[in-house]
């Protein structure tokens, strides 16, 4: 990929692939921030990046893995902080009323679970698609999108079938 072609795909990608990071990891911020962070990664790989080689995918997995890795990072010091100075501060509100109920409504599913329904439901990936790109067979993937539907379906249920 030429450098003209990589700011191209920057441009064309990086807010919705931040949307899509934002719904697995539940937080809008860290979502921009290792987004920003995988393709500085994939600027310094961008000629071995490759159109038909799905450089979204690679931007996608790779801000997924440096979200998990700073979660790891966070959870040590964020038990440090609380021994020595007692609750964490809050954290900023999300968007929008509509984004506020599915991203608490994912967090109920396991991190597995909601990597997998994003990559399938908002990032349109096949089941062949998202187990190539999780590493899990596709039965696997079918059976975390049958339990993740099951988990969310009472979380998401629209108003009009609540008769309000």
């Amino acid at each position: 990929m030429t450098d003209e072609e990589f700011e191209e795909f920057y441009a064309h990608s990086v807010k919705h692939l931040v949307g899509q990071v934002y719904l697995m990891t539940g937080d809008l911020h860290e979502a921009q921030d290792v987004v920003q962070e995988a393709f500085v990664r994939g600027w310094a790989r961008r000629s071995r990046l490759r159109w038909d080689g799905r450089p979204e995918a690679w931007i996608r997995t790779t801000a997924w893995r440096l979200a998990v890795s700073r979660w790891h990072g966070r959870g040590r010091a964020a038990a440090a902080w609380r021994l020595r100075h007692g609750e964490l501060p809050g954290s900023a509100p999300a968007p929008d009323a509509e984004t506020v109920a599915l991203v608490a409504a994912l967090r109920q599913l396991s991190e597995r679970q909601r990597r997998v329904a994003v990559l399938h439901y908002v990032c349109d990936l096949t089941v062949e698609q998202v187990a190539a790109e999780t590493g899990i067979s596709a039965g696997t993937v079918k059976t975390h999108l049958s339990r993740a539907r099951a988990a969310l379906r009472p979380h998401l249920i629209s108003e009009e079938e609540h008769g309000v």
